[in-house]
């Protein structure tokens, strides 16, 4: 992270919150406080037209919490690390990827430590040059477990409801209670694209497409008309000149 600045944004209901975590990130180069919040919806519609590398939270504030604002953000562009004086909100932080959690009072020794694993972070974001950082399957929840969902198994995501259906090369499905705008923010891009509404499609798995339809296996998948242009450059990019 040579001369890099990590941009983040301060939310703290408590002034004097604000000011010892500023003062402590203001000891570290790589760090720029871009601006600070004593509210959850002031940053939510600051946050609608800037972005930054991380947010610093508290949780419990008046208005709207700091978990309210991270499922608000959810999966939110910029990593999210909470600071809070409690320590019972931890699972659910991290149920929202959170990056980090840090208790009040928060010590230099902490920052730091939080700061290392934001860079490390930030280069596997960026592709770093190591691959395999990169993992190529994803957890889903089933039936109150994680199940592993390798990448190269994944047929297609079809939505179902409030769930998804994950169909995979065994012709087996497997049912998660998930938002298609997550599966789709979860999914590699250069793997996966959507095709409408309802489907994401694998693209080493699309055998043919047509006019309106992708077809995989015996399935032909419907191509949603905002969608036409995203899977006809999938065409212009790999086809034979």
């Amino acid at each position: 992270m040579h001369h890099k600045s990590i941009r983040c944004i301060l939310i703290d209901d408590e002034p004097l919150a604000l000011e010892v975590l500023k003062a402590h990130l203001s000891n570290h180069h790589s760090v720029e406080v871009v601006t600070t919040f004593s509210n959850g919806l002031d940053a939510i519609d600051w946050l609608k037209d800037h972005s930054v590398d991380v947010v610093f939270t508290d949780i419990n504030m008046p208005g709207i919490s700091g978990l309210d604002l991270v499922k608000n953000q959810y999966p939110a562009p910029h990593a999210v690390i909470f600071t809070t004086a409690h320590p019972n909100y931890a699972a659910d932080a991290f149920e929202f990827e959170a990056l980090d959690y840090l208790l009040k009072p928060i010590s230099p020794e902490r920052i730091e430590k939080a700061l290392k694993r934001l860079e490390e972070y930030m280069s596997m974001r960026k592709g770093g040059d190591d691959v395999s950082l990169k993992p190529d399957f994803v957890f889903v929840k089933v039936d109150g477990q994680h199940q592993k969902v390798n990448y190269s198994d994944i047929l297609y995501v079809e939505a179902f409801a409030d769930y998804v259906k994950i169909w995979t090369s065994n012709d087996k499905r497997i049912v998660t209670l998930q938002t298609m705008r997550n599966m789709e923010q979860s999914l590699p891009a250069d793997q996966f694209v959507r095709i409408h509404r309802s489907f994401i499609v694998a693209k080493n798995k699309i055998e043919a497409i047509q006019n309106n339809a992708v077809v995989i296996g015996a399935k032909q998948l419907p191509i949603g008309k905002n969608y036409k242009d995203l899977v006809q450059s999938i065409v212009h990019q790999t086809r034979l000149r």
